[in-house]
């Protein structure tokens, strides 16, 4: 997006780009996300003020000023922010933004039917960071926080669902790996880790629903074990009496 003057903005005169174009080069991580930010600020700011000419049809600036708004928005300078971050490339930072681009349109594509990506950060202190997880390639699932601990980092923090699919940790995915993976990943994290996941409750359901099925088949096996060691012993224990009585 590009920064206009309020003066710019009237039914005599178009709103222009500024020159030269925006560049990254230079710039933190954090500065870049703070200028998408004020760029979305801006940019709702000015629809706002088109809206007032009356020059444009309302509905269709407030549906406009509504996506700007929305979580969906914010998600995506959250996600884009995140592969600027954890996305390394040889060459200029138009090729870095490119790289970053693709990233972001991929993540989001791959949740298509799902929730969208969401990026959360927690501190990483002594008590841990209070959720559990489960899942894995060895289970033939993906791995998802199967419970937020009462009163725990995640539970204050407020960023993280139970049904959260974790797609990676601090840069790395997980998507398809071991449960282990995962683990090795949380407890390496020094300070504060971040999280890249996506709301999908139903698939959680279904997996643990799976879950509870297994643990039943094994529950009857070990019962019907147990029947047969009680009904040996009982056998061996008659055989044992007769014996003496002959």
């Amino acid at each position: 997006m590009f920064d206009v003057s309020a003066e710019e903005i009237n039914a005599n005169k178009p709103i222009r780009p500024p020159h030269p174009p925006f560049s990254s080069e230079g710039l933190s991580n954090s500065s870049i996300f703070s200028l998408l930010s004020a760029d979305v600020a801006r940019a709702i700011e000015l629809l706002e003020k088109l809206q007032d000419t009356g020059d444009v049809p309302s509905h269709k600036l407030q549906s406009l000023k509504k996506v700007l708004q929305s979580e969906f928005c914010t998600a995506i300078r959250e996600v884009y922010q995140y592969m600027h971050e954890t996305i390394t490339v040889n060459g200029c930072p138009e090729y870095q933004a490119r790289a970053t681009a693709k990233a972001t349109v991929a993540a989001f594509a791959a949740s298509e039917g799902h929730s969208h990506p969401r990026v959360v950060e927690l501190p990483k202190t002594d008590e841990g960071l209070g959720f559990n997880v489960m899942g894995g390639k060895e289970q033939n699932s993906p791995i998802y926080i199967s419970r937020i601990i009462p009163g725990g980092v995640a539970e204050r923090h407020g960023g993280l669902k139970r049904g959260d699919q974790l797609l990676s940790v601090n840069g790395v995915s997980v998507e398809g790996e071991h449960h282990e993976k995962a683990v090795e990943l949380l407890k390496a994290a020094k300070d504060s880790v971040k999280l890249v996941v996506r709301y999908t409750p139903k698939v959680l359901e279904e997996m643990e629903a799976r879950f509870e099925k297994l643990r039943t088949a094994r529950r009857r096996q070990q019962q019907q074990l147990l029947m047969q060691q009680q009904q040996q012993q009982q056998q061996q224990s008659q055989a044992s009496q007769q014996n003496h009585m002959s």
